[in-house]
C-alpha cells in the first residue's frame, strides 16, 4: 500500500524547520516552535499539519514581515547549503499567503525564490485572488525566467482550478487575463512547463469550451509536434463530451457511414473484476474517415440514474469500406474518487463525440 501524503508532513520535518530557522534567527524560540507544531499533528491530514505549522511559524517569526521574509530567504537552499527544500517549503509558503498581503512585491519575489525548491503554487493564488492585476503583471513577466519552475509557475500557479488548492473565482468567470501568460508559454523547451499549460486550458475549458477551442484552432496551425500535443492535451475535456469545433480542431469530423456494435465478456460482474469490450466497426462512405472513439461507462447512482465518465480508446484512420475490431479491458474496482452501487449499468462507445454503439451490465458490490 502506497504511503500516506499526509507523511510527507511529519514530526522530522518540524524539526528540520527548526533547525534552519534557528541558525538564521539567534531569538528563535525553538521549543515554543516544535511545541505548536508538533502537537496533535499526527492525527492530521496533509493540508491540515501544513497550516498547524504555518500557525506556529506565524507565533514564532518577528512580527515584521519584512524581518521574516529576511529569515526565510536565508533558509533556501544555496550553494553548498541545503537549507528547506520540498514539502517542508508548504507551510511556508502558506505564511507568506497568510502574513504578506501588505508586503506585496517583496512576497511575490520571495515566492519566486521558493518555487525552484517545492513549488509556490498554493501560495501565490492569495496574491492573485487579493490583487489580481498587479500579481499578474509581476507573473507575467516570469514566462521568459532562465528557471522552468519560475515558468511553470506563471502557468501552474494561475490556474482558474487547480487541485488541492483555492479556486480564483475572477478567473473563472474571465479567463481572459492569464491567456497571454499560457501563450508566451506554449512552446517552452521543458514538457513540465507545457504540461501545465495544457492543465491551466483544460481548467478553463470546463466553464469556457467555446474559448478553448477557439484559442486552440489560433495556436494549431504549424504547430510543432509538441505544441500539437499540449494542445491536444488541453483538449481532452472537449474531446470527451464531443465538442465540434474542438474535433474540427483535430480532423474529427461528425461520423458519417459508421457502424458499430459493442458486445461484453459477460453480464454480470462482481466489484473488482474486468470486463472485457470487443467493438466492430464497419465504415461504408464513399471517402475515407478519421474517428476517434472513445467509451462511457454509466455508473449507476444511489437514486438509481447514472452518470457517464469518458474513457479514452483508440484513433484510426477507417478507408471506404473497412472494417476494424478493438478489444478493452476495463475493470471495475474500488477507488476513493467514486462509490458504486449495484444494480445496472451501461457502456456507451462514442465516435467521434457521438453515440455509436452500447451493451449493459449488473454490477453486485460482493
Amino acid at each position: 500500500m502506497a504511503e500516506p501524503l499526509k507523511n510527507l508532513l511529519h514530526p522530522g520535518v518540524v524539526t528540520r524547520i527548526a533547525d534552519e530557522v534557528g541558525r538564521n534567527f539567534a531569538d528563535f524560540e525553538r521549543g515554543t516552535f516544535q511545541a505548536l507544531a508538533g502537537k496533535g499533528l499526527e492525527a492530521l491530514e496533509l493540508m491540515q499539519r501544513s497550516l498547524k505549522i504555518r500557525d506556529a511559524l506565524v507565533e514564532t517569526l518577528p512580527q515584521t514581515f519584512p524581518e521574516a521574509a529576511a529569515i526565510l530567504s536565508a533558509c533556501l537552499p544555496r550553494e553548498h547549503v541545503s537549507g528547506i527544500s520540498g514539502w517542508a517549503l508548504l507551510p511556508i509558503s502558506q505564511y507568506i499567503a497568510q502574513r504578506g498581503l501588505d508586503d506585496f512585491d517583496l512576497s511575490l519575489s520571495l515566492l519566486k525564490a521558493l518555487t525552484p525548491h517545492f513549488t509556490a503554487e498554493f501560495g501565490i493564488r492569495v496574491f492573485i485572488d487579493h490583487d489580481q492585476e498587479r500579481a499578474l503583471a509581476t507573473i507575467s513577466s516570469w514566462t521568459d525566467d532562465a528557471n522552468h519552475h519560475v515558468r511553470r509557475l506563471a502557468s501552474e500557479g494561475t490556474r482558474p482550478r487547480l487541485p488541492w488548492a483555492m479556486r480564483l473565482p475572477k478567473l473563472i468567470r474571465d479567463p481572459g487575463p492569464i491567456l497571454p501568460i499560457l501563450t508566451a508559454l506554449l512552446d517552452d523547451p521543458e514538457d513540465y512547463v507545457r504540461r501545465s499549460v495544457a492543465n491551466s486550458l483544460n481548467d478553463i475549458a470546463k466553464d469556457h469550451p467555446d474559448m478553448v477551442a477557439a484559442f486552440v484552432a489560433e495556436h494549431i496551425a504549424g504547430a510543432s509536434a509538441e505544441r500539437r500535443q499540449l494542445l491536444r492535451h488541453a483538449s481532452r475535456t472537449l474531446l470527451k463530451q464531443g465538442h465540434p469545433a474542438a474535433l474540427s480542431n483535430f480532423g474529427f469530423a461528425a461520423p458519417a457511414g459508421i457502424d458499430a456494435r459493442l458486445s461484453l465478456d459477460r453480464s454480470e460482474l462482481v466489484l473488482g473484476e474486468s470486463l472485457n469490450l470487443r467493438l466492430a466497426v464497419s465504415h461504408d462512405a464513399e471517402t475515407s474517415q478519421k474517428v476517434m472513439i472513445d467509451y462511457a461507462v454509466h455508473h449507476r447512482k444511489a437514486n438509481g440514474t447514472t452518470s457517464p465518465k469518458v474513457f479514452k480508446w483508440t484513433s484510426a484512420l477507417l478507408a471506404p469500406g473497412a472494417s476494424i475490431e478493438i478489444e478493452k479491458r476495463h475493470a471495475i474496482r474500488p477507488i476513493t474518487t467514486r462509490r458504486y452501487y449495484p444494480g445496472a449499468h451501461r457502456i456507451v462507445v462514442l465516435v467521434n463525440g457521438q453515440e455509436a454503439a452500447e451493451a449493459g451490465f449488473d454490477l453486485a458490490l460482493e
